[in-house]
C-alpha cells in the first residue's frame, strides 16, 4: 500500500481521472488496460485500482472479461440511442431556459474557439474534446450540480461511441459551425431558437452516428 492509498475517496478520485481520459479520447473502445502498468503509472496499489475498475464497470465505461482482463467498453447501438434520448431531455431544456449572460456562455464560446483552432491544426481528437466541452457547458446553463455530474457520465459514453468510428473529421466537422450558430442565437437572447437548432442538430448527429455504426458492424 502506498501513502496515496490512505487518502479518503482515492478510488473515486482515480475513477474520475480515468473517466476524463475517456472523455479526452485517450482511452478508446476495446483497449485492454494493464493492471500492473496502470497501478504503477497512477501511484496506487493494485487493490485500489481493482476498486476503480469496479466503479467504472458499474458505470458502463469498462468491462471485465474472465481470464482476459479489463477493457474499455464498446457501446452498443441500444446504448447510443439511449444516450441521445438522454441528451434531448437534458440539453434542449437547459438551452431553452439559458440566459445570455450566464457564466456557462463564456465556456461555450471558449469551446467553439478551441474547436476551430484544433480544426485548423488537423487535430480532430481535439475538436471532439472541445465539442464535449461545448455540450457540457450547455448543461451548466441549468445551474444544477446533480445534472452536471450525471452529464459527465453521458459525455464519457458519447466519447466511446465516437471512438468507434474511423473518421473523426467526418463525424465532427459539420458541427463546429452549428455550435457557433447555436451560441450566436443564445447570445442574441433567442434561447428558443437556439434550443430548436440544438434539437435538429441532435437528430442529424444521431442519424449520422447510427449510420456509421451500422456500417462498422455490418448492420
Amino acid at each position: 500500500m502506498t501513502a496515496h492509498d490512505l487518502l479518503p475517496g482515492l478510488a473515486e478520485q482515480v475513477a474520475l481521472a480515468l473517466r476524463d481520459r475517456i472523455i479526452g479520447g485517450e482511452l478508446t473502445p476495446g483497449l485492454r488496460l494493464s493492471e500492473t502498468r496502470l497501478a504503477a503509472e497512477l501511484g496506487i496499489s493494485r487493490n485500489t485500482l481493482r476498486e476503480v475498475f469496479r466503479l467504472l464497470t458499474r458505470d458502463g465505461l469498462l468491462r471485465h472479461e474472465p481470464n482476459r482482463g479489463v477493457f474499455v467498453a464498446t457501446p452498443s447501438m441500444a446504448a447510443i440511442l439511449d444516450i441521445y434520448r438522454v441528451r434531448r431531455l437534458i440539453e434542449v431544456p437547459a438551452l431553452a431556459q439559458g440566459w445570455p449572460r450566464h457564466a456557462a456562455v463564456a465556456q461555450m464560446h471558449a469551446a467553439v474557439d478551441r474547436a476551430e483552432g484544433a480544426q485548423a491544426q488537423g487535430d480532430w481528437r481535439g475538436v471532439g474534446s472541445a465539442n464535449m466541452e461545448f455540450h457540457t457547458a450547455i448543461v451548466s446553463l441549468a445551474d444544477s450540480p446533480r445534472l452536471n455530474r450525471f452529464f459527465a457520465q453521458v459525455v464519457a459514453e458519447m466519447r466511446l461511441a465516437f471512438g468507434l468510428l474511423g473518421s473523426p473529421e467526418e463525424l465532427h466537422a459539420p458541427y463546429i459551425q452549428r455550435n457557433r450558430d447555436i451560441l450566436r442565437q443564445l447570445e442574441a437572447g433567442d434561447s428558443a431558437a437556439a434550443a430548436a437548432e440544438l434539437e435538429r442538430y441532435l437528430d442529424v448527429s444521431e442519424r449520422n452516428l447510427m449510420s456509421a455504426f451500422a456500417r462498422l458492424t455490418g448492420g
